[in-house]
Formats: structure tokens, C-alpha cells, sequence
């Protein structure tokens, strides 16, 4: 797929903005993706891989570590699973797909608590499952329930999950720069620590690969116009649209508190504002988003028939004074000012 170019200066002042707060954070690589009405009205590429003099300059080639963007492939997985009947039903419990885990811990956890970040579960200094709620009473934001997520679409599908996107969506949609390299190439951005030292997630000795996902911005910003558009590419249904409903659909159980994030499948979805959603205020509602700690972000605007893509390099969002929401959020209300702006 590849859609039209009509770059405007609508999105200036947003490229500005980004470019700032990278520098703040101390990042040395940024992008800045937008899709409206089905065309490409911003594409801009700026600073080097690192922060090395010798560093290789971002272009449209250049693939960034989007952390925990990737669970918004993971959502898609687990969507696509539902679809075909691998998995009954979000309200299964997690006890009927992974029946080796804890069940004095588990019991009456469901996939839709995995998926909303409301299943309670955590893990204690030894690396085992203990709860810290029960589930569907609160949201946290914790590792395991992707863990298990991943398991069970391994195990419905019997194949990885990098495999199955790979078969499924990556190669069939010529998404070549979106994948988890084994070994480390030029395309690769680095990772900025804390510190400004170059990191490189490829070194990282867990197991699971599952964190090591890189990505283009214009792929990132492709990925969300496949959602915008529900898997229908050119008037064609290349991906079941069912999938794509559910994976941005609010699927967030009924809480007493309503200032608690609102989910779909692992994306946050704005319901109504809300004060620990991370998606600006002047974002219309219907909107969705993900974010890595790293720095990407992926916002689409189904009223507005808009996809925008931020990258960097930098573990850790900027927080400044304001703390990251903030910072965050006020991406989104800048995106949505610029298209307003004549």
C-alpha cells in the first residue's frame, strides 16, 4: 500500500513542538508521521541513530524501538484469535487457556482484565504471580498480563506471535520495515539511556523477544491507518474489519471510579475524559492511542480522518515539571489545534 503524498505546513508547529521535547529529554533521533483524508500531509525525519558523531542521520528508512507500542499488534493477535474462534471469548477465564498458573492467584481473572490492564496481577521480587487487587476493580500497568497474552495466542495458534504477524499482516501488506530483528543492523535506531548512554535492546538476554519489536514511522503510521479504516485498503477488505472493532472498541469492564484509563484490546480508548487517560482533552472521543516507553506514539482520530505518528529514541517520556501525561497529552491537543488551524 502506499498512499498519496500532499505535504502541507498544517503540522509545523506540532514537528516544532516534538522537536523540543525530544531535545529536553535528551534524545538524538525524532519523527513526526500524519495521514489525514488519505493522504500523507507531514513526513519529517530529524537527528542522527545516536548520539555517536559518526551516527547515521533518521530518514524514512530508519526503524525505532517502539517498546510497548508493539501491544497494539499483540491486541490485534488476540482479536484475530476471537475472530476465527480460537478463543471463545474475551470473558473466558484465563484458567481455560493457560491451566498451569497459580489458581488460587488467577481464579476469576478473564482475558478482557488482561486486556484492560484491570486483571490485578503482578509479580513479586522472586518472579512470581501474587494480586494486588481483584480483577475488574482497578487498573495498573503491569508486564504480566502481556506475558500471558502472548501465551495464549502462541498456544491457540501454535506459532509465535512474530510468525503469525509476519504470515498474517507484515508480509502480506509489504510491511518491511516492521518485524523483531535477530541481530542488530543500520536501519536500527538505538535506545538512549537514562544516562545518554547508547543501549541496545537486541543485547537483552530475556527469552522472550517479545520487547525487541522496530518499526518505521511511516510503517507505525500505516499500522494505525489499517485500524482507521477497519482493514479496508483500496476498497478492498484485506483484514476482517470485526478485528479491527474490537481491538479500538471500549472493552473496559463497568468501574465505580471513572477516572480510570478506558481500554480496547491493550489500546487506550477515549470514552470520556478521564483524569489518568493519557489522550489530550481536545482529542475527540472515539479516539485511540499507544504509547512506548521510549517515546513513539500512535494516535488516530477516527472523527477527523486522522493518523499521526511521534518518534524517539529516549527511554523514559519527557516529564518535566508537569509529569509525562502531561507532556502527552498535550501532544494530542497540539495535533488536533494545527488541524484546525487554518
Amino acid at each position: 500500500m502506499q498512499l498519496p503524498n500532499s505535504n502541507t505546513d498544517q503540522f509545523d508547529s506540532l514537528v516544532d513542538y516534538a522537536k523540543k521535547i525530544n531535545q529536553l529529554n535528551g534524545g538524538s533521533a525524532e519523527a513526526v508521521f500524519v495521514i489525514h483524508d488519505g493522504q500523507v500531509v507531514t513526513e519529517y525525519y530529524g537527528g542522527t541513530h545516536s548520539h555517536n558523531q559518526a551516527s547515521r542521520q533518521v530518514d524514512e528508512h530508519s526503524r525505532f524501538h517502539v517498546a510497548s507500542v508493539r501491544k497494539s499488534y499483540l491486541g490485534f493477535a488476540v482479536a484475530l484469535a476471537v475472530f476465527e474462534g480460537k478463543i471463545n471469548s474475551i470473558d473466558d477465564n484465563v484458567l481455560d487457556y493457560l491451566p498451569d498458573y497459580d489458581k488460587n492467584v488467577v481464579i476469576n481473572t478473564t482475558l478482557r482484565h488482561l486486556l484492560t490492564h484491570t486483571h490485578g496481577l503482578s509479580e513479586n521480587g522472586s518472579g512470581e504471580l501474587i494480586r494486588r487487587f481483584a480483577p475488574g476493580t482497578n487498573w495498573a500497568y503491569e508486564d504480566s498480563n502481556i506475558r500471558m497474552l502472548t501465551e495464549i495466542v502462541e498456544r491457540v495458534f501454535d506459532k509465535s506471535l512474530a510468525s503469525l504477524l509476519q504470515e498474517r499482516v507484515f508480509q502480506p501488506l509489504q510491511l518491511t520495515r516492521t518485524g523483531w530483528p535477530a541481530v542488530k543492523d543500520e536501519e536500527l535506531v538505538s535506545v538512549i539511556g537514562e544516562a545518554g548512554q547508547e543501549t541496545d535492546p537486541l543485547s537483552d538476554s530475556m527469552k522472550d523477544n517479545a520487547k525487541k519489536l522496530y518499526v518505521s514511522a511511516k510503517e507505525l503510521a500505516y499500522w494505525g491507518y489499517f485500524h482507521l479504516k477497519k482493514g479496508m485498503i483500496d476498497g478492498k477488505q484485506v483484514l476482517p474489519k470485526e478485528v479491527f472493532k474490537m481491538a479500538t472498541g471500549i472493552q473496559s469492564p463497568l468501574m465505580v471510579d471513572r477516572e480510570l484509563p478506558q481500554n480496547g484490546f491493550l489500546w487506550f480508548v477515549k470514552e470520556f475524559d478521564a483524569k489518568m487517560n493519557e489522550i489530550g482533552k481536545d482529542v475527540p472521543l472515539g479516539s485511540f492511542q499507544i504509547l512506548g516507553v521510549t517515546g513513539p506514539m500512535l494516535l488516530v482520530v477516527p472523527e477527523q480522518d486522522l493518523v499521526v505518528v511521534r518518534m524517539f529514541n529516549k527511554r523514559y517520556n519527557y516529564d518535566g515539571k508537569e509529569g509525562y501525561l502531561y507532556y502527552i497529552r498535550e501532544f494530542g491537543n497540539k495535533t488536533i489545534k494545527c488541524l484546525n488551524t487554518p
